[in-house]
């Protein structure tokens, strides 16, 4: 196993973390395939809402142990994050369901509806297999598809009683509600903290491509989890453009990409053993695609591709888009997504159309890259461009609210409220904080915001300072009012655009983030896929049938949305208004193959 270092020595717990679309499942699902073929018994559990471990293996498994017929030694467990949370909030509400007003009702409902309520329920599920070792005696190793992260870890340590604290009224910030009555469970995940940070009982496996957004999350991930205790850790590179992919303009230009992203990966990365895993021709379903994705001699030769890739016909280019945005007049755009789909990319191309058009157009984005803000100042007199800090929003956020809310609190509740504060949850909140200055100017101009806040924060803002809800009150019958969440779900006034990969997890991701909307009565204007290769139509054979695995992934797109943008994976990335310019130009015919 000499060309795999992160099996080596393995040690009986195995997290696989990175962010959505890097491979983890994937990943997970061929390592449990490999050590279960050498004589182990492995069980593997996924906790991952973007799980298809099922699928990979043709099995239906759901939260049962069940044996993987293809391999013996190998059993698979899927928890449900979904159903995890529903159960953990039905815990937390139901003892006072018929005590409080159904007003009381559906704000705490709303607080455990995040994301870090789905990780801490998650992470309850499978505390008993870290904890118990009856639970796992049968098995050599066990495998976990997606691990907590640094905020969860920490949350659970916090010393305090945690319902105590919120009974007290003291827990109405955006995260404290995952932590009620987190004591019941203390046992346990006290035990799953201690197997977490035992280097001879766990190893983590950070799972990234690459990217230089990928691998940046990596590095503030393993950072976190260094602070924490867990020191055991690997890096797995995955789908690296193998070398005999043939001549081809756009294969070249993604090798010279990927290896700028090594060469400048996060110096935390540099030391960690590194393993390299090429990217297939296809798509890791089935058993023999998973010995192939750590065998490469499995591989076969492509000679031809499996399937003709063309984008369905109901998308279009991005400049299509940008006439419906148009046509509409004066509008606030919001540009959503998980990180690393292409959100400033497409932002950027967006109002630098919309402003070389004649429109005033206001771009606001927390995009680092200073350079590509500096461009589009220095070149469009219709277009503005105001860079937010995150990194200053957060810290300023932080800060007022430990000052106004934590002066009254005694240090265990400092604590909780601290940790709290370091939420994504959280983050988000401070961010659009700032977004929301800018967001009224829209009545006369285009504003587009690169990164805006989910169903989630949009719903948790509103009942925090129950704003809309008192503008409701005060108003006299008859006179007219806007309230900011009633402008978000305006589509005449605000136009949510979601921008993905053509990749499954990154649409599942997206999907779900359309969901959390509706929750907050907003309904996405269009999406942007980004990024396709099928749209690229590239000419070497190998990235042909990477292409044509793209079908179901466009395939569910143009299912959720009716107005879908794409756009083709470039040999050089979009950087400056050139480059950007040119997302919005009609594209060639070939490069735009509709299916029929």
């Amino acid at each position: 196993m000499s060309s795999l270092p992160y099996l080596e020595d393995l040690p009986r717990f195995v997290f696989f973390t990175g962010k959505g679309g890097v491979g983890k499942t994937s990943l997970a699902c061929a390592t449990a395939v490999r050590l279960a073929e050498s004589g182990r018994r492995v069980l593997l559990v996924s906790t991952d809402p973007a799980s298809n471990v099922g699928q990979v293996f043709g099995v239906t498994i759901g939260n049962t142990l069940t044996p993987i017929p293809e391999v013996p030694g190998l059993s698979a467990l899927e928890i449900d994050p979904e159903q995890a949370a529903d159960a953990y909030r039905a815990h937390i509400i139901d003892p006072v369901r018929e005590l409080l007003p159904a007003s009381e009702i559906a704000a705490m409902t709303e607080q455990l509806s995040g994301a870090c309520t789905t990780e801490i329920a998650s992470f309850s599920e499978f505390a008993a297999l870290l904890a118990d070792e009856t639970l796992t005696a049968g098995y050599d190793h066990v495998l976990f598809d997606t691990a907590p992260t640094g905020h969860t870890i920490r949350l659970l340590q916090l010393p305090g009683e945690w319902t105590t604290y919120l009974s007290d009224g003291k827990g109405d910030v955006s995260c404290l509600g995952p932590a009620a009555g987190l004591d019941r469970l203390r046992h346990d995940y006290a035990g799953a903290l201690a197997a977490l940070t035992d280097p001879a009982r766990t190893r983590l496996v950070l799972v990234s491509r690459a990217q230089r957004s990928s691998l940046a999350e990596a590095g503030r991930t393993y950072d976190e989890l260094v602070e924490l205790g867990m020191h055991d850790a690997n890096l797995v590179v995955n789908a690296l453009l193998p070398t005999e992919v043939g001549a081809d303009l756009l294969a070249s230009a993604v090798t010279q990409r990927e290896r700028a992203a090594l060469e400048g990966m996060p110096q935390g990365l540099v030391a960690l053993p590194r393993t390299r895993i090429p990217l297939l021709p296809f798509n890791t379903v089935g058993v023999p695609a998973l010995r192939a994705l750590l065998d490469p001699t499995l591989v076969p030769t492509t000679t031809e591709p499996a399937v003709s890739a063309a984008v369905p016909e109901s998308f279009s280019g991005l400049a299509g888009l940008v006439d419906d945005i148009e046509a509409d007049g004066p509008a606030l755009v919001l540009c959503m997504g998980k990180g690393g789909v292409g959100k400033t990319t497409v932002a950027a191309a967006v109002a630098l159309e919309l402003a070389q058009r004649g429109h005033d157009v206001l771009l606001t984005t927390t995009d680092p890259a200073a350079h590509l803000t500096e461009t589009l100042q220095a070149q469009l007199e219709h277009l503005n461009v105001s860079r937010i800090d995150p990194e200053r929003a957060i810290t300023d956020y932080r800060a007022r609210v430990m000052a106004s809310k934590g002066a009254s609190l005694d240090d265990a509740g400092r604590a909780v409220l601290a940790e709290d504060l370091k939420s994504p949850c959280t983050d988000e909140v401070a961010v659009f904080e700032q977004f929301s200055q800018v967001v009224f100017k829209a009545r006369k101009q285009f504003v587009v915001l690169d990164t805006a806040p989910t169903g989630h924060t949009l719903l948790l803002l509103d009942a925090t300072g129950s704003y809309h809800r008192e503008v409701v009150r005060q108003m006299n019958p008859g006179v007219r009012y806007t309230t900011p969440l009633m402008r978000l779900q305006d589509p005449h006034q605000t136009k949510v655009v979601l921008i993905t990969l053509p990749e499954t997890t990154p649409v599942l991701e997206a999907e779900e983030l359309q969901a959390d909307l509706a929750r907050a009565g907003i309904t996405p204007y269009a999406w942007v896929v980004n990024n396709s290769l099928t749209a690229a139509a590239p000419s070497s054979l190998f990235l042909q049938a990477r292409a044509a695995a793209e079908e179901p992934s466009l395939r569910r797109v143009a299912e959720l949305c009716d107005r879908v943008a794409i756009l083709p994976m470039l040999a050089r990335e979009p950087v400056g208004t050139a480059a950007l310019s040119a997302l919005t130009q009609p594209m060639p015919e070939g490069n735009l193959v509709h299916a029929q």
